[in-house]
């Protein structure tokens, strides 16, 4: 399912982790990884080249294949573009402790650009093997759920289904949308509905159960297919309580 794995370096600390990330997945799937230095305009220059050729060796070392690309222009421009040839790219995040703005300007723009699946990387590379999927019923939560079934059937893991609802009822019966399509894959499955805001509840219950990824959607779209309204402010609950790779799927 991850074939094609984009990582984008900068020299940040952060970028080195979702490049850890990227191999540790890279690993599990067999897959190439595609390693971009983009030299924003108007930056200082950085050695972009010695940094692709120490993730070159990096990546030999683990045994997985590799392509660098070096650019210049906008990073979440650049990636988004680049991410068209990927099935997922990886970046880094600010740290958990940041009150506000944790995903950052590049990696929110690229959340709400990018046509395929950002995984917004942890400060250490995670096993990703107990997974949580954050519900909402809508179509993005869906795939969000259908690409974390994929990843259990390979890790062989349980799925945590999280809601966020004041009327467990009502939350009850969107899940149950969720529950159906796991068990007709023979998913194994818990199920959270709890009241709270989103972010705080998804914190709350990946704190609780050990989760080491998540899985949510990231956004509508119009009937035309273009993006909508970005949900960024529930990621960035979930980043400012939690230090596990969030995937947000388009």
């Amino acid at each position: 399912m991850f074939t094609r794995l984009l990582v984008g370096l900068d020299g940040s600390p952060r970028a080195d982790s979702a490049f850890e990330q990227a191999v540790l997945l890279g690993k599990r799937f067999g897959s190439t990884l595609i390693v971009a230095y983009v030299r924003e305009p108007d930056a200082r220059d950085a050695d972009g080249a010695a940094m692709l050729d120490r993730a070159q060796e990096r990546v030999l070392a683990a045994g997985l294949q590799i392509e660098t690309v070096a650019l210049t222009g906008h990073a979440d421009v650049e990636l988004a573009e680049l991410a068209k040839t990927a099935d997922a790219v990886l970046v880094g995040r600010r740290g958990v402790t940041t009150k506000r703005d944790a995903l950052g300007p590049t990696v929110a723009s690229l959340v709400r650009i990018a046509e395929r699946c950002v995984i917004v990387c942890g400060g250490l590379p995670s096993p990703m093997k107990s997974i949580a999927v954050a519900f909402d019923g809508r179509d993005t939560s869906r795939r969000a759920l259908e690409l974390a079934m994929q990843f259990a059937t390979v890790a062989e893991s349980t799925v945590h289904i999280v809601h966020a609802s004041e009327d467990r009822e009502a939350g009850l019966k969107i899940v149950g949308v969720a529950e159906a399509t796991l068990s007709m894959q023979r998913v194994p499955f818990v199920t959270h509905v709890e009241g709270g805001k989103p972010g705080e509840v998804v914190a709350r219950i990946v704190k609780r159960t050990r989760c080491d990824a998540l899985f949510a959607g990231a956004h509508m779209r119009h009937s035309d297919g273009r993006p909508s309204a970005v949900i960024v402010s529930h990621a960035e609950e979930i980043l400012r309580s939690t230090d596990i790779p969030v995937v947000i799927q388009p």
